[in-house]
């Protein structure tokens, strides 16, 4: 079988396996780099109380680990479905080079996974979203940039 085929099949093996486990919803991933899964993760969301434990995050958290870096450059990701706003960000930040996906978000809708509200969210000016999203102390918080920007000790990413 195709190289690509058989990681989007691990990631595809994850999610049942999760169903089959009851650990979390039916999501798995896998990051790989020069061939080698160096990352995997399936959605813990339930089994561990945290709304961020989706599979990618997990994924992408134990290959950051296991790389010893935060930028996962050469790396590319294999997911069992298409990834929800937060997952796309990670993926993003994390400077992965390639994303596969099986499922789709309209295929998650019809497992009453649905992303389309927060797509909705993100697009509305903050003062028409449903969370309000209010300012207060800007310039006590610029100061910390500030401070950043003069470090002789931070690290650019």
């Amino acid at each position: 079988m195709e190289e690509k085929k058989l990681h989007m099949k691990q990631a595809i093996e994850l999610a049942l396996s999760n169903v089959n486990e009851n650990k979390g919803g039916p999501f798995g991933a896998v990051v790989v780099k020069d061939g080698e899964v160096i990352g995997k993760g399936s959605n813990l969301v339930t089994d561990k109380n945290d709304p961020t434990a989706h599979a990618e995050i997990v994924a992408i958290r134990e290959a950051a680990k296991n790389m010893g870096t935060y930028a996962l450059q050469g790396c590319e990701i294999y997911t069992s479905c298409e990834p929800c706003p937060m997952c796309l960000g990670a993926i993003y930040w994390a400077r992965i080079d390639k994303l596969y996906y099986a499922a789709t978000k309209d295929d998650a809708t019809k497992a009453d996974f649905d992303d389309s509200f927060i797509y909705k969210e993100i697009s509305l000016p903050k003062d028409q979203r449903s969370i309000p999203s209010l300012q207060i102390m800007r310039d006590d918080s610029v100061k910390v940039f500030e401070a950043w920007n003069e470090s002789g000790n931070k690290i650019p990413y």
